[in-house]
């Protein structure tokens, strides 16, 4: 693994949506082992028993910001106080998902996992842009799965109110799919203003926690649970995606830390418009800057 040590004059931040958890929690904790400052932008708190998660929030070197990320009146306030607390972000972790056990919708009336893993990492981006500008790394990495590999058909009208529910495969993989298209297809533009992105596939990692409703299949549950490894190989590959031999590298897609071409191309431009008409039309009315 590359290390990249921040500490002194060369202070580095990130911010990591889904922090508490999971490869989330996996990569705060290696991110403020490294010496980097972590912004967190999260639901709900942290581990209490954490011990590293107490010290680092102790001394400011990881800032807590919470909203549930569907929500846009909560999204809002907590974007708009990052803006007006934080100075940079050098890297962006958009990693924020889930995939849900049953159909259902955000207070916006968009199914759940196209308004968290699609949409809202769109308007993460957008609103933090000018934190990212402030960095030299100016880099964004959204968490995207393998899930939607397998798939023979794919239908960019359906990610708003799909007529089928299934798990794992359906919405979940169909709005994963989405956000690598949309990185995809933003990625030229931005690489034009000095910004980096690239959507990175953790791979399969033991994230069961006991007593949620899950929307992994019940066939699947017993594999997890005995060989899938910790989270922290997720995390460690989408360190990879940041700061390894792909960093110079934008709108490609990685598993394994390989690039790994897209299926349904043709969808990316229609995507990205449908992303940024949410943004533009129904989010930043009413948000401040």
């Amino acid at each position: 693994m590359t290390t990249i040590h921040a500490s002194g004059p060369l202070q580095r931040t990130a911010l990591i949506t889904g922090a508490n958890n999971g490869i989330g929690l996996s990569l705060t904790r290696m991110m403020l082992s490294e010496g980097w400052t972590v912004i967190a932008l999260i639901r709900s708190a942290f581990p209490e028993d954490d011990l590293l998660i107490r010290e680092a929030a102790g001394k400011r070197q990881l800032r807590i910001y919470k909203a549930d990320l569907s929500d846009f009146v909560q999204l809002k306030n907590a974007l708009a106080a990052i803006r007006s607390q934080e100075t940079q972000i050098d890297l962006l972790f958009n990693n924020a998902g889930g995939s849900f056990p049953e159909l259902s919708f955000s207070r916006q009336g968009r199914e759940l996992h196209y308004e968290l893993q699609t949409v809202v990492p769109y308007i993460i981006m957008m609103e933090l842009k000018q934190l990212i500008l402030n960095s030299p790394l100016r880099t964004v990495i959204n968490t995207s799965s393998n899930a939607f590999m397998m798939k023979r058909r794919f239908d960019p009208a359906a990610l708003e109110r799909p007529a089928k529910f299934r798990k794992l495969t359906g919405p979940y993989a169909d709005t994963k799919l989405a956000l690598s298209l949309w990185t995809a297809a933003v990625a030229p533009e931005l690489e034009a203003e000095g910004i980096l992105i690239r959507s990175a596939d953790p791979g399969g990692n033991n994230t069961m926690r006991g007593g949620k409703k899950s929307g992994i299949p019940f066939w699947l549950r017993p594999v997890i649970r005995l060989f899938f490894p910790d989270p922290t190989h997720g995390a460690g590959l989408l360190y990879q995606a940041a700061l390894g031999e792909h960093s110079h590298r934008s709108g490609v897609f990685l598993i394994k830390n390989q690039v790994t071409p897209l299926k349904f191309t043709a969808t990316s431009k229609l995507i990205l418009e449908k992303v940024q008409a949410i943004y533009q039309q129904e989010f930043r009315p009413g948000s401040s800057s």
